[in-house]
Formats: C-alpha cells, sequence, structure tokens
C-alpha cells in the first residue's frame, strides 16, 4: 500500500479510523482504501450516514455562529477530526477575525493533516490529545499559550462522545472539561442514537457492528443519557433536539430535509 505525502510516518494505514472515515463521508480526500471500505460496509446498514454527517457538520456551523453572536471567541473543538470546508476557524473567523481556536484530537493523521491547513494561522493550534484524558487537554501548553480559560469558552464535542464507551467515565471528562471552564462558556455537542434512525434498531444494529469490528465502538445513547452530558448547563432553546431542528436557518425547508438527517441528537448549553 503506497503511503501519500499527507501521510504521517509512523501510521498504520491498513487500520481504519473513524475520523478518515467521517472524512470519506464528507467527500473528502483525506481517507485510505482501508477507511473507505469499513465505510462502505456501514452504509450497507444505514445509507443515511453521509446525510448524518452533512447535518452533523451544518449544525456545528450554525453552533458556531450562536457562540459568536454571543459574544464569544475561544474555541476548544475535541475529536475534531480533518479539518474540510466550513470547519470551525473558518466560521468563527469569518464573523469574528480575533477568535482563536484550539482543535484537538488524537488520530496522527487528523493532527498532521490540520495543522498543515492551519498554517500560518496564528490564531489557532492543534493539540494530539485524547477526550478520555481531559487534564492532558487543560494543560496542554499549546492550548494554554492560546485559550483564556478564566473568559468564556466554546467547548465543542462534537459527533465524540458515542465513540468514548461507558467504562472510560465520558461522563466525569465532561464533567471535568465544565469545571475548567468560567462562567457563559458553552457546550457544543452532538451524539448518535437509536432514537430518530429511520431504520430498525436491528437494521441500524449492523452499523454498529462494523464500527466495534475495527475496534472503535459506536455507543448509541437514549435521548436521557445523551441529556445527562449537559448537566451544570443551561440548555439553549430550542433544548435537546434533532440536528436539522436547531435554530435552521430555513425552517420550511425541514420538510426537505432526508429523514437520516433527524437521526441522534444536538445540543447547545451555556455554564452558569
Amino acid at each position: 500500500m503506497e503511503r501519500p505525502s499527507w501521510a504521517p510516518q509512523g501510521i498504520d494505514i491498513s487500520v481504519p479510523s473513524v475520523s478518515r472515515m467521517y472524512d470519506f463521508y464528507l467527500g473528502g480526500s483525506h481517507n485510505f482504501e482501508v477507511d473507505r471500505e469499513a465505510a462502505r460496509k456501514a452504509m450497507e446498514f444505514m445509507p443515511g450516514l453521509p446525510k448524518i454527517m452533512q447535518a452533523n457538520r451544518a449544525f456545528m456551523r450554525r453552533a458556531v455562529h450562536y457562540a459568536t453572536t454571543s459574544g464569544i471567541s475561544q474555541f476548544l473543538d475535541i475529536g475534531s477530526g480533518i479539518p474540510t470546508f466550513g470547519n470551525v476557524h473558518e466560521v468563527a473567523q469569518a464573523a469574528d477575525p480575533e477568535a482563536r481556536i484550539a482543535y484537538v484530537d488524537h488520530d496522527p493523521v487528523a493532527v498532521a493533516h490540520s495543522q498543515a491547513v492551519l498554517e500560518g494561522n496564528e490564531r489557532t493550534v492543534v493539540a494530539s490529545a485524547d477526550l478520555r484524558k481531559p487534564a492532558e487537554i487543560l494543560e496542554s501548553p499549546e492550548i494554554r499559550g492560546l485559550l483564556d480559560f478564566d473568559k468564556p469558552v466554546a467547548l465543542l464535542l462534537v459527533a465524540v462522545l458515542h465513540f468514548v464507551e461507558d467504562a472510560d467515565s465520558p461522563y466525569e471528562a465532561v464533567a471535568e472539561l465544565r469545571e475548567a471552564l468560567a462562567p457563559g462558556s458553552l457546550l457544543v455537542l452532538t451524539h448518535a442514537s437509536y432514537e430518530g434512525i429511520p431504520l430498525s434498531q436491528e437494521d441500524a444494529g449492523g452499523t454498529v457492528g462494523v464500527y466495534r469490528n475495527i475496534r472503535n465502538p459506536l455507543i448509541m445513547r437514549s435521548r436521557d443519557e445523551v441529556s445527562s452530558f449537559f448537566d451544570g448547563y443551561e440548555m439553549v432553546e430550542p433544548g435537546l433536539v434533532s440536528m436539522p431542528d436547531w435554530r435552521p436557518e430555513n425552517p420550511e425547508a425541514r420538510a426537505q430535509e432526508d429523514p437520516f438527517a433527524f437521526s441522534g441528537f444536538a445540543g447547545v448549553g451555556r455554564k452558569a
């Protein structure tokens, strides 16, 4: 297998990666055949996966825009993946050229590609760290050098918590991050769930099985379980909803949305 020039040395390109599969669903070019194969297998069970990812990205952009209009100019995006068009820094810095963005991922390809894309942008950093070890993120010199945790920060946990198993204490990790944030900070979150998927749980379970087989279990949580991540936050209207239903730019367009876009949950909370 030939290693493309953008692939960092030392990574195993024979093992699928969730961030590169996500890149494939969104039509990106930073993925390998092993990622495309796993993604196509997942799509056999759930053909609407690209639609879910597109709805996820569209929600993220609206939430970032909401944060900037709320006066927040600092963003901490954990599990940021491979930057594609319309990423956090593009949306935030278009609204506020002073906005500062710290991207965090544990996939070496995501980190290396992010560094290449962001070269010369002094108001962004990329850190290699894992959501399951929040102290690593909070103590990262790159992040501490860019963000001021005494002022409000928008914490983005978009399409990442469903890859953290209960055994790895996701609620404790989110609470530890919350404690580090100043009052007025926002939590921007999306999460996969069987709720809202226009398939039987048995059929959707086939996709979950594909992720389990590549050792990246996809943890489907209920609405109540997702809601618990917002403990300590006041929900911003309209609360925890499907992704297209969170402050849509064009509410009339809802009828034209692909049914898969309504899979799972999205919400924004404000720390009191």
